[in-house]
């Protein structure tokens, strides 16, 4: 069952062509990995997805319910019920962990705040680090701020642009079998941007693989293995 699609998405930046024509789904309760060499699209798709980018042709779909028609924002951001991981994690130096997780549900009005943080605090063994600022803390600490952070919201969907790329292998693979657990147990669906083809065909579920802003095949692990695609098969040597 789909929960995402892109229909007909083309979109660019300063007639530059990022993404052309592109249909796409994604699964429902399913960890789905795009791969793509740098530039090619990836991170793009995640933003139009989460509404911080507009294309200027398709529409795109989230629980069948359209949020993007055009170059017309339907579902605003925050109504998308979607939380995003970005790259640099994009933590408030100044905020320390407690004050970094408790600021979207401040800024949305939420009721029992401290209750709630406090929970995810001890769910992600961070409780003792509550009073800590980002730099006090290890590269995989930040990486699980940044996901308890997102979390917190009680997201149905969970962007992730390559959060883990700084992180040793050790760390990487320990936080990759945690985000397995988190979708489980948050019912979430997961889309992972990558450049690792390892990577995603150890932990995913699905594979999309992107070349130059087109979708060149989308579907299971074993159906990615086994591609015939030049590009795709290309991608995965090297």
């Amino acid at each position: 069952m789909s929960i995402i699609k892109l229909n007909n998405i083309t979109h660019s930046y300063s007639n530059a062509m990022i993404l052309n024509n592109l249909f796409l789904e994604f699964e429902k309760n399913k960890v789905t990995y795009i791969l793509g060499e740098s530039g090619s699209g990836k991170t793009t798709i995640l933003r139009l997805i989460a509404g911080l980018e507009i294309p200027q042709k398709g529409s795109i779909f989230i629980n069948n319910r359209i949020v993007t028609k055009g170059e017309t924002i339907i579902v605003q951001p925050e109504k998308r019920e979607i939380g995003f991981i970005f790259q640099d994690l994009a933590l408030w130096p100044h905020f320390t962990v407690y004050e970094n997780i408790a600021f979207g549900l401040k800024q949305r009005g939420k009721k029992h705040i401290e209750e709630t943080v406090f929970e995810i605090l001890e769910f992600f063994g961070l409780t003792d680090y509550s009073k800590k600022f980002p730099h006090q803390m290890s590269g995989g600490q930040q990486q699980m701020i940044a996901i308890a952070r997102a979390l917190v919201l009680k997201p149905t969907i969970l962007l992730m642009d390559e959060p883990l790329a700084s992180l040793d292998v050790k760390s990487k693979r320990k936080i990759l079998k945690f985000i397995s657990l988190l979708m489980k147990k948050y019912n979430l669906t997961i889309i992972y941007v990558t450049h690792d083809h390892r990577e995603a065909l150890k932990y995913a579920d699905n594979i999309a693989v992107i070349n130059k802003g087109i979708l060149q095949e989308s579907g299971s692990v074993e159906q990615i293995k086994n591609s015939k695609n030049e590009f795709v098969k290309y991608f995965l040597e090297y």
